[in-house]
């Protein structure tokens, strides 16, 4: 028995992946090999792809929101059985002794290891990673559509748990798409008075579906005036420049404006509305192992799933183009057909 991993692959920035085959070596003893059922197609996976970011590693792999069932444990790996289906997201090893593994907050490690930088991920029948990144899925979750709760899920989730977030609070989200469409989601499950903020009039009745008790357009002055000075938290998901100044505007006292998206321009942001309001502007990464079990539990007792479109992972190409053109709604699914080829 053949022990290659078939998968599809970038070869080079910006052009169609293609079939590719790699031979993983031995089994690491930390290490889990999951068998692939479904895998998120996430807009970071293109990034990566295109070498936005200037970080990518050819032959690529993309693929950080896996699902699939344990196929292979290292004699180190602890908690998790063979057969049993589990997830893996953005990262799949950290060093797990320094300051931040030993706090919890692995995602902040120093050494962690993306799922897809230098390490081949989901768009494959199989995946490694470490144990510790390897989460149990909830039997409440339907498999077909939980990948995404892997990456994109638990980034807008992190926010609520690292800044104590209460239900009392008034939370906006910025951006009502792939990440946008699931803070909301969360926010209302949480007990908030969500505010949504679109720059898209078609989404405002869908963002009330999703979870916002009210609408506001980005691009209208008077509409966010309506909203000045009102929100706790505001949780900004798109990776396009904005108006800081209005956005800023919107904050109560002590109130936090989060960026989960990534922007590739310098923020133009005023001291006086921070100083005065005592106001703050953080930003997170993906979550903690921790962070993704207790996203993954609220998720399974809230009946809390993406919004998804399915591909066959064979018409990945197809898949890419469709988040390409912006045309995903909101997050799109590869299944698995190797065992078809």
């Amino acid at each position: 028995m053949s022990t290659a991993i078939r998968a599809w692959a970038a070869l080079e920035a910006r052009k169609p992946l293609t079939p590719f085959s790699y031979e993983p070596g031995p089994l690491g003893v930390d290490d889990v090999e999951i068998e692939v059922e479904h895998c998120g197609l996430c807009h970071s996976d293109l990034s990566v792809i295109d070498n936005e970011w200037g970080n990518a590693v050819y032959p690529m792999v993309g693929g950080h929101e896996v699902i699939g069932r344990v196929v292979g444990l290292g004699a180190a790996a602890k908690g998790l059985r063979m057969g049993q289906r589990v997830g893996l997201g953005w990262n799949s090893a950290s060093c797990l002794h320094c300051n931040p593994c030993l706090g919890g907050h692995q995602q902040l490690c120093r050494g962690v290891q993306p799922t897809i930088v230098g390490h081949h991920g989901g768009f494959a029948e199989r995946v490694r990673a470490h144990w510790v990144w390897v989460a149990p899925i909830p039997d409440g979750l339907d498999a077909r559509e939980v990948g995404p709760l892997l990456c994109g899920g638990v980034t807008v989730f992190s926010p609520f748990l690292t800044h104590g977030i209460k239900p009392t609070d008034r939370v906006g989200v910025v951006g009502i798409g792939g990440l946008g469409h699931l803070a909301l989601k969360f926010a209302r499950a949480w007990g908030c008075e969500v505010t949504a903020f679109t720059s898209s009039e078609s989404k405002r009745e869908e963002a009330v579906q999703l979870g916002a008790h009210r609408v506001v357009s980005s691009v209208d002055p008077t509409s966010m005036k309506q909203v000045a000075g009102q929100l706790d938290l505001v949780i900004v998901t798109v990776n396009v420049m904005l108006n800081w100044k209005a956005i800023m505007r919107t904050l109560a006292p002590n109130g936090r404006m989060h960026l989960v998206g990534v922007l590739n321009e310098p923020m133009s942001i005023e001291a006086s509305p921070l100083i005065g309001g005592q106001r703050s502007v953080s930003g997170s990464p993906t979550g903690s192992r921790t962070d993704i079990d207790a996203m993954l539990a609220f998720a399974a007792r809230h009946g809390i799933a993406p919004q998804t479109e399915h591909f066959p992972m064979s018409r990945i190409n197809d898949a890419l183009d469709h988040l390409r053109a912006g045309k995903a709604r909101y997050r799109v699914v590869l299944d698995a057909d190797f065992a078809q080829a």
